[in-house]
């Protein structure tokens, strides 16, 4: 290496989701992309569990975590990861899906919610698309929460959910 030569920095940014199929079993899906606005997504993968833990109200983090660790291992780290859901629930901050994300991995999370949830006064509500008025809710933990609504605002795509969350989600359902 030449004295004052600079060594690009490589940033890796994530989304997730989890379907499960009716027959059982979970697929988890990652897309990656090296911009925040997920407009040049470099890499896509999925993984398979065929049991997963029964849904427990209040809990769906013990189904959901074993399938994202699952997918996030066939990869390199990301630098932040977003995740369908809420990271915290409430002001309190009584962890949703996303705090047990951030606590089993240690990255800055953002959680996009499609519906309101009546105790998360807290999230940033987002519109995105000239013809939606229905909001998507965002939250965060280890990243600042106004810089993670104006992310998930400049993410790419012209409608309500972002094109890369519509991705993953396609990932997930198996309809690759």
């Amino acid at each position: 290496m030449r004295l004052g030569h600079t060594v690009p920095v490589t940033h890796r940014f994530g989304a997730v989701d989890v379907h499960y199929p009716p027959a059982g079993g979970a697929r988890a899906a990652l897309v990656v992309s090296s911009s925040t606005r997920f407009d040049d997504l470099v890499e896509e993968r999925t993984a398979w569990r065929d049991t997963v833990a029964d849904y427990q109200p209040g809990q769906f983090y013990l189904r959901e975590l074993p399938a994202l660790a699952a997918v996030l291992a066939t990869t390199s780290p990301v630098d932040l990861l977003i995740v369908d859901g809420y990271v915290d629930l409430d002001p309190a901050g009584t962890p949703g899906l996303g705090a047990h994300v951030r606590d089993a991995t240690g990255l800055p999370v953002i959680g996009v919610a499609k519906t309101e949830f009546h105790a998360a006064t807290h999230a940033v509500p987002v519109l995105r698309g000239t013809a939606t008025t229905k909001p998507l809710f965002v939250t965060a933990a280890g990243y600042d929460l106004a810089d993670a609504a104006a992310l998930v605002t400049a993410m790419a795509g012209p409608y309500r959910f972002p094109d890369a969350l519509k991705r993953v989600d396609s990932l997930a359902r198996g309809r690759d």
